[in-house]
C-alpha cells in the first residue's frame, strides 16, 4: 500500500454547518485512512503560512481573516494516490464549476466559502501536515480493513 499522505481541512463554514461527519464518512468509504484530526481555531498568523503561496493575490487578506474567524477540522488521510484523488473528490474551488458527487459540488455554493481544503501535491502535503501538526499528534498504524480495500 502507498504511504501517501495529504491534509485535508474542512474549513470554518464547514464546521459551522456541520458538515464535518458527512466529510470524513466519504474519505473513510473510500478506503482511505485517517491518521490525524483536530479542531484548530487558527490564529491569522496560521492562516497567513497556509496561504503564503497567494499572499500577493488581492483576496489574500480576506481569506486570512475568513479562515481564522472560526474552528476548523484539520486532517491526515494516507491510502493510494490520496492527494489526486482527494483533490477530485473535493472537486474544484468554484463549487459551481465542480461536478455534483462531489464535497464542493454537493455542499457548496460560493468559492469564498467552499467548505474543504486539500493539498494540490504531495510536496505541499508534507508542508502543510508539519504546519498544522506537531510531532507525534499524527498516528502511523495498520488498519485493519487494508487487505479489503488493496490488492
Amino acid at each position: 500500500m502507498s504511504s501517501e499522505r495529504s491534509f485535508i481541512m474542512i474549513k470554518p463554514d464547514g464546521v459551522q454547518r456541520n458538515l464535518v461527519s458527512e466529510i470524513i464518512g466519504r474519505f473513510e468509504r473510500r478506503g482511505y485512512k485517517l491518521c490525524g484530526l483536530k479542531m484548530v481555531q487558527p490564529t491569522r498568523q496560521l492562516a497567513e503560512s497556509h496561504y503564503a503561496d497567494l499572499s500577493e493575490r488581492p483576496f489574500f487578506g480576506d481569506l486570512c481573516t475568513f479562515l481564522s474567524s472560526s474552528p476548523v477540522v484539520a486532517m491526515v488521510w494516507a491510502g493510494a494516490d490520496v492527494v489526486k484523488q482527494g483533490r477530485t473528490m473535493i472537486g474544484a474551488t468554484d463549487p459551481l464549476k465542480s461536478a455534483p458527487g462531489t464535497i464542493r459540488g454537493d455542499l457548496a455554493l460560493v468559492t469564498g466559502k467552499n467548505v474543504i481544503h486539500g493539498s494540490d501535491s504531495c510536496e505541499n502535503a508534507e508542508k502543510e501536515i508539519a504546519l498544522w501538526f506537531k510531532d507525534g499528534e499524527v498516528c502511523n498504524y495498520e488498519q485493519v480493513t487494508a487487505p479489503w480495500i488493496y490488492e
